[in-house]
């Protein structure tokens, strides 16, 4: 099993969302990005760190480092779900490939249906295919 599919299966039964995460070779460095309804704290962190440590050693994973983190206010959104709970959020995404010459948006989420994003910019409502994202976040609320 994938690292990847084994921390989200993992996370998903102690009821954690995997959003992210990052392996790097030089220093093995496992770095994840977990969520859950209502938000992450300290104590979550720490519970899934000494999970997942425990699980990496059962599992044989070598690693150096393990860190485990929120995805922050600016939280990353990359499933069909993650638009889906947060619609009527406000968000900015970036495109792969220009729409009407540009890749950079910011409006409220509206909805997604079928693969496509529709976001209120500036009162106009623009579709977005999910293919063409290269990145979408959400912007924070100060």
């Amino acid at each position: 099993m994938a690292l990847e599919e084994l921390l989200e299966s993992t996370l998903k039964g102690m009821g954690y969302e995997l959003i992210d995460m990052e392996q790097l070779a030089h220093n093995k460095l496992i770095r994840i990005f977990v969520d859950k309804e209502g938000g992450i704290t300290i104590d979550d962190c720490v519970t899934i760190s000494n999970h997942l440590s425990r699980l990496f050693a059962v599992e044989n994973i070598d690693y150096g480092r393990l860190e485990v983190s929120s995805p922050g206010m600016d939280r990353p959104l990359r499933k069909e779900a993650d638009f889906v709970r947060f619609k009527g959020e406000m968000i900015k995404l970036r495109l792969r490939v220009p729409l009407q010459g540009q890749r950079n948006f910011v409006g409220v989420l509206r909805e997604i249906n079928n693969g496509i994003i529709k976001l209120d910019v500036e009162g106009k409502l623009l579709d977005f295919e999910l293919i063409n994202l290269g990145k979408a976040r959400l912007v924070p609320r100060l």
